[in-house]
Formats: C-alpha cells, structure tokens, sequence
C-alpha cells in the first residue's frame, strides 16, 4: 500500500474535526494516510508530524542535504516561492518562511515512504504543501472549503495552486464554480464535488425532547464577523419583543466575545443568551442533541459541518442562503433558510421555527435522511480513494 501524506495547517484544531474523519474512513478502506500538520495543536500529543516548533538545526539540515543533493531543483523551488506570494516585503519575507518549511517538509514525506500529498485548504499550508511536492517530485492534489480561499490573499494565489494539483476536492458545487471562474477551462475536468462527510456512529443520542415553553436554540462557531453574530442578537430581541420565548447557547471562542457579551445586554437579552466559549467536539455535540434546533447566522461560509452534525442528529436548522448551504439544507423541510444579512427575514424565520414545534420531529427525520444519503464520511472517503487511484503521479 502506498502511503498518502495529509497536511493540514493545524491537524487538531476543533475546526478539522472533519479532517480526521475523512484520514480515519480512508484507513478504514485499507489507504495508508501519514498526517502532517504545519503548527502544533493546543490539545496535547498528536498523531501528525509537526513542521514548527522545531530547531534551527532541523531547518538548516534539511536545507543543507537539498542544496547537496539535488541543488537546481531546490534553487528552482525557491525561485517559485518567490513568485507565488502576494506583493510587498512582509510577503517576501513570508516566502522565505514558506520555502525553508518546505524543504523540511519534503525531507519529511521522503522519509515516510508518501507518493503523494494531499492538503485542506488553500491557505499558506497549501502553499508549503505544493513546494514541498515540487521539490519532493510527488503529486499533490487539495480540497476547497469555503469562499475565503478566494479572497485576498489566498484567492490571488489560487489559480496557479489548481494548475499545479493533479485533482481539486470541492466541498460544494458552489465552491467548484468560484474554482472554475479563476482558470483556464482546461483545467475544470480535475475538480470534483467530495462533501465533508461525517461520522453517523460517533454521535450521541439525543435526549428526550423538552417539554417547557421556552425553545431551546443553539449556535456553533467562531465568534468573528463573518458569522454574522451581531445581526442574530438583533434578530433575536425583535424576536423576544414579539413575545417569544427561548434560550440560547452559543458555543465558539474568537474576537468578538466581549463585544458580543456587551451588545447582548444592552438588547435586553442577557438573561437568554449565554455564551459558553469554546468546546471540544465531544461537548458540542452534545449541546447540539441537548437544543431543540440549531441556527447559523453566517455572512460568509463553505458547507458547514455543523449543519450536517445537526441534521444528523435530527434537529431542524435556521441559517442563511449563502455559498454552498443551500445544497444542504431543503427550506421548508429539514429547516428554515433566509438571506444572508436580512436580519428581519431572520427574525422571521426564527419565529417561524419556534411556532413549529410539531413540526421539529418531522424536520429533524428528513435533515438526517439528507445527511445519510450524501453527507456521510465513508462516502466522502471512497470518492477521496478513487480520486487518488485515478490520479497519475510524476
């Protein structure tokens, strides 16, 4: 069995729990997977070889043998971390990082025995990752999430990364299409559509429903702007207004915590909302099968994990028509949509949602047969399994 190598920026980040997922199912249909990750994780030891942290001499060594033994091609490397990096000096300097890691990291591919590497995320991680590959003499393929990976910075370097990798995964057919805009047509035949799957055994069993007036709601993720956090609060107090009642957990640590905390009681909505920082998957799973119905108010997004956690776990879901969730979630069946920054429809649909309390057993069966039939992370990984059978090394 050939090994594949993973990179990831950060392996363990409770944010790549969908990561691991996908790395366990592809061992699970019999692939060697050798995880890399760029920093180390704040969560203790770890199964991915780490690239920083390291000593000046494991930098200087690897470098050293790759000027030795094959010093054109790692003077060519160089070369192309010069070019393929934003402009101004703090990028330039960035490039030099990128390419002393990189060379590190091939060193570290060729001693695991990997005859290819695959990377989450279009971030300075893929970046490493593709000079390492250049240097290495491996193909590497990657795996687009969201629409960040288009903005600036790493959107102005994106082309040249889907020109170099043998395969692109696309979490969504929306994020396939902003992949398409930005080459040649040519180059589209190697993108595929491989969502994130997750793992149906490893969920908790719901608890029973509850049977108090108040709906209890949940919001999962990183408390930073594009999520759109202060549009929900607002929506929710013209929701508490309108005489509802809930409450509502928002689980995620980030930027905005205090801010946030502060908007939502001068709305009043103190005694509602709490704010519970950040979790490990275990714990947010089981705030999400402890809610009555999840919702997430996001400005930007990929295809969030989230929902599909949610939905698998038979909970209806609010959240906003933006990039690929709408290939998620069907409105009006496994949950509510509305448009990304219309707070008022928000408000609306929150209403709604709280109104259709004999309809959350309904919605929440038919969000995990959706989550069954396309979101799962054996499917996910099968078509990661042939990709890379059907992808042709150098």
């Amino acid at each position: 069995m050939i090994p594949i190598a993973y990179l990831v920026s950060e392996y363990d980040a409770p944010s790549h729990t969908f990561v691991r997922r996908e790395v366990a199912a592809l061992r699970a249909q019999g692939l060697e997977i050798v995880p890399f990750s760029v920093r180390r994780g704040e969560t203790g030891p770890s199964e991915a070889v780490t690239l920083l942290g390291r000593s000046s001499f494991a930098y200087l060594a690897a470098l050293g043998r790759a000027l030795l033994t094959r010093p054109r091609r790692t003077a060519a490397v160089w070369w192309l971390a010069q070019r393929h990096r934003p402009p101004g000096w703090r990028a330039l300097l960035w490039a030099q990082f990128h390419f002393v890691e990189a060379v590190l990291l091939a060193s570290m591919l060729e001693a695991s025995g990997a005859r290819r590497l695959h990377v989450h995320f279009a971030n300075s991680g893929a970046t490493v990752g593709m000079l390492a590959a250049e240097l290495a003499r491996l193909p590497w393929s990657l795996t687009l999430h969201g629409i960040s990976e288009t903005d600036y910075p790493a959107g102005l370097l994106l082309a040249a990364k889907i020109e170099r990798a043998s395969f692109v995964a696309c979490a969504s057919y929306f994020m396939r299409a902003q992949a398409m805009r930005l080459v040649d047509a040519g180059h589209w035949a190697k993108m595929s559509v491989v969502r994130c799957g997750i793992d149906l055994a490893a969920l908790p069993a719901p608890p029973p429903s509850a049977t108090g007036p108040a709906a209890r709601i949940v919001c999962v993720g990183r408390l930073s702007p594009e999520k759109g956090y202060d549009g929900l609060l607002g929506a929710l107090a013209a929701t508490a207004a309108a005489g509802a009642e809930f409450e509502v957990e928002v689980i995620g640590g980030g930027p905005l915590l205090e801010p946030l905390r502060a908007r939502a009681a001068a709305l009043g909505l103190g005694g509602r909302v709490r704010f519970g920082g950040a979790m490990g998957e275990t714990d947010t799973l089981a705030r999400i099968a402890a809610a009555d119905f999840l919702v997430l108010p996001s400005l930007m997004e990929g295809l969030p994990v989230v929902l599909m956690e949610a939905m698998a776990l038979g909970k209806p879901v609010v959240a906003s028509r933006v990039a690929g969730i709408p290939e998620l979630v069907e409105d009006g069946l496994s949950g509510f949509m509305f448009a990304p920054s219309d707070w008022e429809e928000l408000a609306a649909q929150l209403a709604r949602m709280m109104a259709a309390r004999g309809d959350w057993a309904a919605m929440g069966r038919h969000g995990r047969q959706r989550v069954e039939a396309a979101f799962c992370a054996d499917g996910a990984a099968a078509q990661m399994a042939q990709l890379f059978a059907g992808s042709p090394g150098r």
